[in-house]
C-alpha cells in the first residue's frame, strides 16, 4: 500500500494535524482579513437562485427544501406525463410553499408553488381521478415546474455543450481577466463499456474545444482546463478489478492526457471514493511515468485531493514524492470532498474500526488547512489549486502562502459573493469548477452540492444566516474533539451494553485483505462423517437428556456462552471465509459477509433471549400474583441450507440454544465442514456436547428421520417450499404433541421500477440482486418488471453492465460471480436456460466457450410478455425482465397472486407511491430504492409469507417466541389467612 490504512482513530490524527500547522497559522489575523468579506456579503447577498441564496430561503432540513431538492434530481429524465404529474403532486404536496419568505422572488415562486398545489391529485389518495380542468391544470404545473427546474440547472451548469460553456466562460473572462475555468463534463461512473467510450468521446471533444481557445505558448495556469472521472472511463473502476483498469482505462486516461499535453492545458483527475484511492495513485503514477518519458515540458497534470479523508496530508507528501521522482510540476486541487455520507454509511454497513473521514466539520477544515501548508512548501513539485468557499480557510491560505504561487477555486454558482470580496484584495487567480452537460445529467451533481453545502454546519449555508454572528461564523477551528460525532461502526446499535456490531473487512485495503488469502493458502476441508439415520431416536433422546440440564441454566449464562462464540467467531474470520470459499464456493466479499452474518446472530439472539425470557407480571386483582413465562420445549430440529452454510445454520442453532432448546443440526450435505467448524466453536465457547449434536447425511434419510422421530419438540427449516411442505405433511402426520415448524423458503422475487426511478441506480441494485452469490440467495431477485416508458434504455444498461461481471473461480478477488453448488443444480438451472431460450427473448447470455470452473453459469436475462409467464423459482444467476404499464397498484396485485412474499423492490422518488404498493404487497421484507439482498440482523428481520414460508422473521424480535412454550402462574396470596399487603396498605 501506497498509504496508511485509512480506518485510525480520528484524535490521533487531527493532533498529528494541528502538531503540522503549530506556528504556521494566526487564525485570529485570518479571521480578521475574512470578516469584511463576511459582511459585505451579507449587505450585497447573491441572487435569489445562487446556492447560498438558494438554501437560505429553502434549507434542505425543511420540508420544502427537499421537496425542491427531490424535484430537481428527478423531474428532468420522467418521460411519460402521468408519471411527472405523479411526482409533481407527491413532492409540493408534502410541503407548505404559503410562510413568509425573505425576497419578493422568493415569495412569488412560493406563492406560484402553492397555488399550482391545487391543481395537483392529492397524493395521499393515489388513484383519485381529477376532473377535466384539474387534468389540464396538472399538466400546465408540471410543465412550469420543468421550467422552473430547468433554469435552476441553468445556474448550476455553465453549458449544455462545451461550445455553450466555453461562449460563456468568454463573457466572463471579458469581466474578469484573472478567471480561469475548469470544465467538467457531467456524468456519473460508466456501467457499461458503451458508457465508458461514450465519456471518453466527450472528453476527447471537450479537450479538442478548449484548446481552440488555449494559448499553446502559455502556461497550463493561464489556460482553461479539464477535469476527468477515472470512473466514468471504464465501468469497473475498483480495487478488485486492478488487472483490467491498468490494462484497459489507462491507455484511455493517456489519449487525454496527450490532448491536454499537445494544447498545454491543465488535466486534473478529479477525486473518487476512499476504497478508489490506491487505485487511482496506481494509475497516475503510470500516467506521470509517461509524462515524465513522452511529454516532460508539459506542467498541466494534476490531480484532486479530498481534505476529508483522514488520509489526505499522506497522500499530498506521497503526490509530491511522486513529482519530485519524475522531476515533474504537477497541479494538484484540494477540495473538502462530496462523497461524506456515502463514506460513513459504507463504513458502517461494513462494519470497519473507524472511519476514513472526519467526522467533525472543523477537523476536515484542519486537516484542508495541514494539506494546504504542505502543498505550498513544495512550489517545486506542485502548483496548489485551492477549492473552497469558505472565507476563513481562504484568508489563511493568503497568510500561509506568502510569494509561493497558487490558485483559487470555487464552483460555478456557489460562492459567487465571497469572491466578489476577495478578488478586490488579491491578485491570485481564480479558476471556476464549471459542469457542462445537459440538465437531466446535472441532478445527481446538484443534489451533492446542495447536501454538501446545505448542511448546517456548511460554510455557505451559514454565511446566509443573519442569526450567526461574524464572530462566530470565522471561530477558529484549529481544535481537538477528542469524541467522535458518530458513534463507531462497532457501536452502531448503541454504548455498552447494547450489542457489538461485527468486525467487517475491507478489501480494498490490503493489510486487511492479507490475513485472508493466507488462510485460504492453509485451508483445508476437513472430512465429515455421515450420521447413520438408524440411530435419529438415540440421538433424540440424548438431546433430550441434555435438554433438562441446559434448560435450567440461566439465561444470562446460555447468553454468555453465545457471546463467547461470537467474539471466538469474530475472531476467526479469516479461517471461516477461507472454509466458505472452499468448501461453498463463496466470493470473498460473500464470505466475509456471511460471517459478520453470523456474529450478529450469536449476539442479537443472547441479547433477545435476555429479553423475551424475563418473567412477566402482569397485572390483576389483589389478593393475588399473576406472572408469565417462557421456557424452552425440548429437542429442536435444525435443517439449514447450503447457500447460508454457516449464518442460517449458526442462526437457527443459537436462537434454539439460547431459549434454553437443545439442537440436532443437520447441515446441507454439501456444506458439512462449514457446519462441523461451527460446531466445534460452539462447543469451545461452553455449549455442552450433547446440546447441539451435528448430525450430517441427506434430506432424504437423516433429515427425514430427525422430522420423524419421537421427542421432537420442533423443526426449523431453510430451504425450498416444496421441502417445507414434506416437512409440514410428515410433522401433521405424527402421533403425539402438535410440533410447530419454522419454514424459510424461496420466492419469485419481483423489483418494480418506474419512471422516475434513477437508471444507474436502478442497475446497480438489479445486478446485485439477481447476479451476486450466483443468484443463490432466497432474496436474489428473479423478476424485474420495468415501465414501458424506460424499460428500452434500462434493459440496455443492465445488458452491458452484466457483461462486465467476472465470472470464474471464487478464490480469484475479481471474480463477481462463481458457480453454483454443485453439478445436480447446475444441471437444473441449464434445463431452465434450455425453455427459456426457446420460449423468450434472450436479453443477457455469455459466450458459448466452456466455463473454465466446474459447474459455473454466468449471468443470463430474458424479456418475457408478461409475469404470468414466470411459474418458477430459478434459483440462480438468471433474471426474468418484464415491461408495465398502467396502474402500480395492479404490478402489486399480479406479483401477489405468484403467490410468494419474501422479498420485494420498489424502485421511485414517488414516496406515496412507493408507501402505497408496499401497504398492498403481501411480501415480507421490501425495500426501496436499493437492492433486495444482504438483510441485516437485528435491523431488517428477514422472512415472508404465503409459499415463501411460515414466520417469525429471522434476526427480529419476535423470532425467539417461536422456541418458547409459555407459563402463567398465578398464586393466591391470600391462602395462608388473609391479604397482609391490602390490610398493611390500608393501615
Amino acid at each position: 500500500m501506497r498509504l496508511p490504512t485509512p480506518y485510525r482513530p480520528e484524535a490521533d490524527i487531527v493532533s498529528h494535524r494541528l502538531a503540522a500547522l503549530k506556528g504556521a497559522l494566526d487564525w485570529t489575523a485570518a479571521a480578521a482579513v475574512a470578516a469584511p468579506w463576511v459582511r459585505a456579503v451579507r449587505d450585497r447577498p447573491p441572487p435569489f437562485w445562487a446556492m447560498e441564496s438558494l438554501l437560505r430561503e429553502y434549507p434542505i432540513s425543511s420540508a420544502e427544501g427537499l421537496a425542491l431538492m427531490r424535484l430537481a434530481e428527478a423531474l428532468l429524465r420522467v418521460p411519460d406525463a402521468e408519471t411527472a404529474i405523479a411526482l409533481t403532486a407527491d413532492q409540493l404536496g408534502r410541503a407548505d410553499f404559503e410562510g413568509a419568505a425573505d425576497s419578493t422572488l422568493s415569495r412569488l415562486s412560493s406563492s406560484a408553488i402553492a397555488l399550482s398545489k391545487r391543481f395537483l391529485p392529492d397524493p395521499g389518495h393515489p388513484g383519485s381521478e381529477p376532473g377535466l380542468m384539474a387534468r389540464l391544470g396538472a399538466r400546465t404545473v408540471v410543465a412550469a415546474t420543468l421550467r422552473a427546474v430547468q433554469l435552476l440547472g441553468r445556474q448550476f451548469v455553465l453549458g449544455q455543450t462545451i461550445e455553450e460553456a466555453m461562449a460563456e466562460a468568454r463573457s466572463a473572462h471579458r469581466k474578469q481577466e484573472a478567471l480561469r475555468f475548469s470544465y467538467d463534463m457531467l456524468g456519473e461512473g460508466a456501467r457499461t463499456d458503451a458508457d465508458a467510450l461514450r465519456y471518453l468521446d466527450s472528453y476527447v471533444n471537450a479537450i479538442r474545444s478548449i484548446a481552440t481557445g488555449a494559448d499553446s505558448g502559455g502556461t497550463p495556469e493561464h489556460n482553461d482546463g479539464i477535469s476527468i472521472k477515472l470512473s466514468a472511463l471504464h465501468p469497473r473502476y475498483e480495487d478488485a478489478q486492478r488487472e483490467r483498469v491498468m490494462r484497459e482505462l489507462v491507455p484511455r486516461a493517456w489519449e487525454l492526457c496527450e490532448l491536454a499535453a499537445d494544447a498545454n492545458l491543465n488535466l486534473t483527475i478529479d477525486a473518487e471514493e476512499v476504497d478508489r484511492l490506491e487505485l487511482s495513485l496506481e494509475v497516475f503514477e503510470v500516467l506521470a511515468a509517461k509524462v515524465a518519458a513522452e511529454r516532460p515540458q508539459w506542467r498541466g497534470f494534476g490531480l484532486a485531493m479530498q481534505a476529508y479523508q483522514t488520509r489526505a496530508l499522506e497522500l499530498v507528501e506521497h503526490i509530491t514524492a511522486i513529482a519530485r521522482k519524475y522531476r515533474l510540476r504537477l497541479m494538484c486541487r484540494l477540495v473538502k470532498g462530496a462523497y461524506w455520507d456515502a463514506e460513513i454509511k459504507r463504513a458502517q454497513e461494513l462494519g470497519l474500526p473507524h472511519y476514513p473521514v472526519f467526522t467533525h466539520k472543523h477537523h476536515s477544515d484542519i486537516s484542508y488547512l495541514a494539506c494546504a501548508r504542505a502543498l505550498l512548501a513544495a512550489p517545486d513539485a506542485v502548483y496548489p489549486q485551492f477549492a473552497t468557499h469558505n472565507a476563513g480557510t481562504i484568508a489563511a491560505i493568503l497568510q500561509m502562502a506568502g510569494d509561493t504561487p497558487f490558485e483559487l477555486q470555487r464552483l460555478h454558482g456557489m460562492g459567487e459573493g465571497v469572491y466578489r470580496e476577495v478578488m478586490k484584495s488579491t491578485t491570485a487567480p481564480v479558476r471556476i469548477y464549471a459542469p457542462v452537460g445537459q440538465h437531466k445529467d446535472l441532478l445527481a451533481y446538484l443534489v451533492r452540492r446542495l447536501l454538501e453545502n446545505g448542511a448546517n454546519s456548511s460554510f455557505v449555508n451559514q454565511l446566509g444566516d443573519e442569526a450567526i454572528a461574524i464572530d462566530e461564523l470565522l471561530v477558529s477551528p484549529l481544535w481537538l474533539e477528542r469524541d467522535a460525532s458518530l458513534p463507531l461502526p462497532s457501536t452502531l446499535y448503541g454504548p455498552p451494553p447494547a450489542r457489538r456490531n461485527s468486525n467487517g473487512v475491507d478489501l480494498a485495503v490490503e493489510s486487511m485483505r492479507a490475513p485472508l488469502l493466507a488462510a485460504y493458502d492453509e485451508c483445508t476441508v476437513p472430512a465429515v462423517a455421515e450420521f447413520d439415520a438408524q440411530r435419529a431416536a438415540d440421538a433424540v433422546a440424548v438431546s433430550a437428556a441434555s435438554y433438562r440440564t441446559w434448560s435450567k441454566t440461566p439465561v444470562a449464562q446460555r447468553a454468555a456462552v453465545l457471546r463467547r462464540a461470537a467474539d471466538a467467531l469474530d475472531a476467526e474470520l479469516p479461517r471461516f471465509c477461507a472454509l466458505l470459499v472452499k468448501e461453498a464456493f463463496k466470493t470473498w466479499g460473500d464470505a466475509v459477509a456471511e460471517v459478520r452474518e453470523a456474529v450478529d446472530f450469536l449476539r442479537y439472539y443472547a441479547d433477545e433471549a435476555e429479553r423475551v425470557m424475563r418473567p412477566v407480571v402482569l397485572p390483576g386483582p389483589t389478593g393475588e400474583s399473576n406472572e408469565l413465562r417462557l421456557t424452552g420445549r425440548g429437542p429442536w430440529v435444525c435443517i439449514s441450507p447450503w447457500n447460508f452454510p454457516l449464518a442460517i445454520f449458526l442462526g437457527q442453532v443459537a436462537a434454539a440454544l439460547a431459549t434454553g432448546n437443545t439442537v440436532l443440526a443437520k447441515p446441507a450435505e454439501q456444506t458439512p465442514a462449514v457446519a462441523l467448524e461451527a460446531v466445534r466453536l460452539l462447543h469451545a465457547a461452553g455449549v455442552p456436547a450433547d446440546a447441539a449434536q451435528l448430525l450430517h447425511g441427506p434430506g432424504e434419510t437423516v433429515g427425514a428421520a430427525l422430522v420423524a422421530a419421537p421427542g421432537v419438540a420442533g423443526v426449523v427449516f431453510t430451504g425450498s417450499t416444496q421441502v417445507a411442505k414434506i416437512i409440514h405433511r410428515a410433522l401433521a402426520a405424527k402421533d403425539g404433541p402438535i410440533v410447530p415448524l419454522i419454514a424459510e423458503t424461496g420466492g419469485i422475487n419481483a423489483m418494480v421500477v418506474d419512471s422516475s426511478a434513477l437508471p444507474e441506480q436502478v442497475v446497480d441494485a438489479v445486478v446485485q440482486s439477481a447476479f451476486r452469490s450466483a443468484g443463490q440467495r432466497c432474496s436474489a431477485l428473479r423478476l424485474l418488471l420495468l415501465h414501458e416508458s424506460i424499460a428500452d434504455g434500462v434493459i440496455e444498461m443492465i445488458r452491458g453492465a452484466a457483461q462486465e461481471l467476472a465470472a470464474g473461480d471464487p478464490s480469484e478477488l475479481a471474480t463477481d460471480v462463481g458457480p453454483v453448488i454443485d453439478r445436480e443444480a447446475f444441471e437444473g438451472i441449464q434445463r431452465h436456460l434450455q425453455r427459456l431460450n426457446a420460449e423468450a427473448r434472450v436479453l443477457v447470455a455469455p459466450a458459448s466457450s466452456a466455463p473454465a470452473v466446474a459447474n459455473l453459469i454466468a449471468p443470463h436475462a430474458y424479456l418475457l410478455p408478461s409475469i404470468e409467464r414466470v411459474k418458477t423459482e430459478i434459483f440462480g444467476p438468471v433474471l426474468h425482465i418484464v415491461r408495465w404499464s398502467g396502474e402500480p397498484q395492479a404490478v402489486i396485485d399480479q406479483i401477489n397472486a405468484l403467490g410468494f412474499g419474501l422479498t420485494l423492490g420498489i424502485q421511485t422518488r414517488i414516496d406515496s407511491r412507493a408507501q402505497a404498493m408496499a401497504a398492498r404487497a403481501h411480501v415480507g421484507n421490501i425495500y426501496v430504492n436499493r437492492n433486495i439482498i444482504g438483510a441485516v440482523v437485528g435491523v431488517q428481520p428477514f422472512g415472508g409469507e404465503g409459499l415463501s414460508g411460515t414466520g417469525p422473521k429471522a434476526g427480529g424480535p419476535h423470532y425467539l417466541l417461536r422456541f418458547c412454550a409459555e407459563q402463567t402462574l398465578t398464586i393466591n396470596t391470600t391462602a395462608a389467612g388473609g391479604n397482609a399487603a391490602l390490610l398493611a396498605a390500608s393501615a
